[in-house]
């Protein structure tokens, strides 16, 4: 796809990711946070270079406009050309670093050192267990277990994710789900990348699996209350999730009942339930129109019912408490508000205000609970949590001292508690996880994650600092560096930058950054617009018809850095991926002379050829993101920037290109063709590289350790562009 890689997550539910359905006890590895840069060699030019790919002429005409394209061939996936071609360039890349391969070891000998391999996490309540997850070091996939009654029980191994991988180069474990009485767990995962999802069984008192399996499924699944029935989502030719059925435990899927089929090709469509557990939530969502429909989840068999009707530009969230539902939505308020409904009357003329809009605090999303109501906000770029009693009407916020950090309230607190847990950190500080009494507004510390291997906090700052675009937009940075960093300009950084979706780049922990910091590195996010950081307005003002302001904010932002002394321009490395790997696709085209080294994972950068195709995953979704260039208006827009259509003839950085043979999200051609087309015209003797990983998808590697080496290949690959000893 053409987003971030929680992209389809937060808009198939009614509520965001990193919030899980309810009774979902999957948890993500922390997502490794790719950020390097450094000094340049150029030993090994003389290697000799991939052969170049066929040039077949494939001619276009729209809106008057004719346009060749030459590699259009290497969408051919069963042609063995382009498989040779691929591999061909991946021989040449291995080639090219086989030079830092004693580079890569050491550095994935520093990241793994500071990790604890065999942790665990939190204990979580509900009902009568503890739920946890730990790790065993040398094991890529963490263990999920749980104990009855008290933590002193005996442990139960309820899923291994090591034995469901064994045997397979990538797996995934896209969710997990418990049936209400604890008995059945259905879990959902993938072992090709491609993001389609089998759906299981496991039956927790005999340890078997279930006859029951559901092939091909978009991995969105919730339970009804009777414990036989489950609700899952499948995709179309197109990969879009656009069909919810309901199954019951024991009978064919041939029986399984369709529920909800979205049959507008802008939606996606995804299921859900409320944390009071009373409701099934159906969410149709699109980049910028909600309609959700529930039911009752005592009574499986009913007909969803609409809580408001689509209505273009009219976006909402839902969640559940006593007699009413509370609504997170943006009608007359374009950093949302939140309303509430009775469960009876619940259409837009009955909402009624609960937390007023503020137009300079973006409202994200709510937790209800028995008699409070978290809600998550974000204000001048930094995350909030408001607190707000559902008797006396009060509000609070729990507070934060750090200039910069990353906060996630866990939606598995349970329902009936007065106790919200929720996870902080911040790029000094690991993450640490909290039970915050909401009556009595103290906090209790239940652990802040290890890192060995000799982490000080103490020896560095974060600092946000704002670049002035041409407009008069200040746009923040995040930087992370040594404690008393001399600004001379004489230090390598990493600049990294996303800005599409409303997506923000929060600044979180990440030790795998560590090496580079101990090696002098600054590291830096450019929260530029088109992102969510600085709230809706800042969304809007870098897409469509204004894409082009993502992109110039993130020069600007490299311009800012240099000019202050953070660095120089041959020190300085950009990265990003996806959309953000788009964003590296137009800024290396706009000003080449800019940046030193480049890496761009999995980026979207044939956008013009792909939103012109309608058959490709998420292309219509899409639409309401870049705009349709059926239109005239947004085709030659978009052409101006698409960094396929832009590579002209001169000199670039060096640059690395990852793939994924089956990303579903960014086809693998999209960075294919657009190496091919920068090879036939840079005029340099700069590094080039493609890396297509023929077993993996959009997220790259799945096991832990597989990740961490990964991202010593791409930090390798800065560290020799930018002249590190190897």
């Amino acid at each position: 796809m053409k987003a971030a890689m929680s992209k389809e997550q937060n808009i198939a539910k009614p509520y965001p990711e990193p919030i899980v359905t309810s009774k979902n006890y999957s948890f993500c590895w922390p997502m490794l946070l790719l950020i390097s840069s450094m000094p340049a060699c150029h030993a090994s030019k003389r290697m000799p270079m991939p052969p170049a790919a066929k040039i077949i002429p494939h001619e276009s005409t729209l809106h008057g406009d004719t346009r060749i394209d030459n590699y259009f061939w290497l969408r051919e996936r069963t042609n063995p050309e382009v498989v040779a071609y691929l591999k061909a360039e991946n021989k040449y890349t291995d080639r090219m670093m086989h030079n830092t391969e004693k580079l890569q070891q050491k550095l994935f000998e520093e990241m793994r050192s500071h990790i604890k391999e065999s942790d665990a996490s939190v204990p979580r309540k509900d009902g009568a267990y503890f739920y946890y997850q730990r790790t065993e070091k040398n094991k890529q996939y963490p263990i999920h277990c749980r104990k009855k009654e008290s933590l002193e029980a005996k442990e139960e191994i309820i899923l291994d994710v090591n034995v469901l991988a064994k045997g397979f180069e990538h797996f995934r474990l896209r969710g997990t789900a418990l049936s209400p009485n604890h008995q059945i767990l259905a879990y959902v995962a993938d072992n090709s990348g491609a993001e389609l999802y089998t759906l299981y069984f496991k039956d927790l008192n005999t340890g078997q699996l279930l006859a029951d399996r559901v092939e091909n499924t978009s991995g969105n699944i919730a339970w009804a209350n009777d414990n036989q029935t489950i609700f899952y989502g499948t995709r179309d030719q197109a990969r879009r999730p656009y069909k919810i059925f309901r199954h019951q435990l024991g009978t064919s899927t041939e029986e399984d009942q369709l529920v909800y089929h979205e049959k507008d090709e802008a939606f996606f469509l995804g299921v859900g339930k409320t944390r009071s557990e009373k409701y099934l939530l159906l969410s149709s969502t699109s980049s910028t129109t909600s309609e959700i429909r529930f039911l009752d989840a005592h009574r499986p068999t009913d007909t969803p019912l609409v809580i408001q009707a689509r209505q273009h530009g009219l976006e909402y969230r839902v969640d559940h408490w006593q007699d009413r539902f509370f609504i997170v939505h943006n009608h007359n308020a374009q950093n949302f508000m939140v309303s509430q409904a009775p469960v009876s009357q619940p259409g837009i003329e009955h909402w009624q205000e609960l937390i007023a809009h503020n137009k300079d605090i973006r409202i994200i999303y709510t937790l209800a609970f028995a008699h409070h109501l978290v809600v998550t906000e974000r204000h001048a770029g930094v995350e909030m949590l408001r607190v707000h009693d559902l008797e006396s009407g009060e509000d609070h916020y729990i507070d934060f001292t750090e200039a910069a950090y990353s906060v996630s309230p866990w939606r598995q607190t349970e329902f009936a508690s007065a106790q919200l847990r929720f996870s902080y950190s911040s790029p000094i500080t690991p993450e640490s996880v909290f039970d915050y009494d909401m009556n009595h507004k103290t906090r209790d510390l239940k652990k802040e994650t290890e890192v060995p291997g000799g982490y000080d906090r103490s020896r560095y700052q974060v600092a946000r600092i704002y670049a002035q675009a041409a407009d008069g937009t200040h746009v923040p940075i995040t930087l992370i560096h040594r404690r008393g960093l001399k600004l001379d300009g004489s230090h390598s950084l990493l600049l990294r930058g996303y800005g599409s979706y409303g997506i923000s780049q929060d600044a979180s922990f990440a030790s795998m950054r560590l090496p580079l910091l101990k090696r002098g590195f600054v590291m830096a996010i450019a929260h530029v617009r088109g992102g969510g950081e600085m709230g809706r307005p800042w969304y809007y003002e870098g897409k469509m018809l204004k894409k082009k302001n993502t992109f110039s904010d993130f020069i600007v932002c490299a311009e800012h850095l240099i000019a202050q002394g953070y660095t120089n321009k041959n020190h300085l490395a950009v990265t990003g991926g996806s959309a953000g790997g788009l964003l590296m696709g137009a800024v290396t085209n706009m000003r080449p002379d800019l940046f030193r080294t480049v890496v761009a994972k999995v980026p979207f950068v044939d956008v013009l050829n792909t939103m012109l195709d309608s058959s490709l995953p998420l292309t219509v979704h899409e639409f309401e993101e870049w705009g349709n260039p059926a239109d005239a208006a947004f085709y030659h827009y978009i052409k101006s920037y698409s960094p396929y259509d832009n590579v002209k003839a001169g000199a670039y950085p060096d640059i690395l290109v990852t793939a994924g043979w089956n990303d579903p999200r960014v086809q693998y051609w999209e960075p294919a063709k657009w190496v091919a087309k920068l090879r036939a015209l840079k005029t340099d003797s700069s590094v080039l590289l493609l890396k297509t990983r023929m077993g993996a998808g959009h997220k790259g590697a799945s096991g832990r350790y597989d990740a961490l080496r990964e991202m010593a290949f791409d930090f390798a690959f800065v560290m020799q562009r930018l002249g590190f000893d190897l």
